[in-house]
C-alpha cells in the first residue's frame, strides 16, 4: 500500500466510523468495514468486512474490552460452531438488506 492509500484511508476511517484498521499476528495491517457488531451468549463480536481483500467472506472477531478505553482488543474465535452462531444471528437482523450465499 502506497502512501496515497494509507492517506485515502486515513481519511476514509476519520470521516466514517465503520471502518478500522487492525494489525495482523505478522504485523501486517488490515482495514475493514464494520458491518455490525453482535451480542450473543453475553459476549459482543464484530462482523467485518475486509477492505482490501476480492473475497466477499466475512471476518467475525469477538471484542473484548481492554485496559485502555480508548481501545478494545479484537479476538479471533476459534470454535466453528460459535462463529456459524454468530454469523446466523448476523444474518437474522440483515435479512433484508445483504444477499447471503
Amino acid at each position: 500500500m502506497n502512501d496515497q492509500e494509507n492517506k485515502n484511508l486515513e481519511e476514509l476511517e476519520e470521516d466514517n466510523e465503520n471502518y478500522i484498521t487492525l494489525t495482523d499476528d505478522d504485523g501486517k495491517d488490515v482495514s475493514f468495514e464494520i458491518l455490525d457488531t453482535v451480542q450473543y451468549d453475553e459476549r459482543l463480536f464484530a462482523v467485518l468486512l475486509p477492505f482490501d481483500e476480492e473475497d466477499d467472506g466475512v471476518v467475525i472477531l469477538e471484542i473484548i474490552p481492554s485496559e485502555d478505553p480508548e481501545f478494545d482488543d479484537f479476538v479471533a474465535v476459534e470454535d466453528e460452531e460459535l462463529l456459524n452462531d454468530v454469523f446466523e444471528e448476523f444474518k437474522k437482523n440483515y435479512s433484508g438488506e445483504y444477499e447471503f450465499e
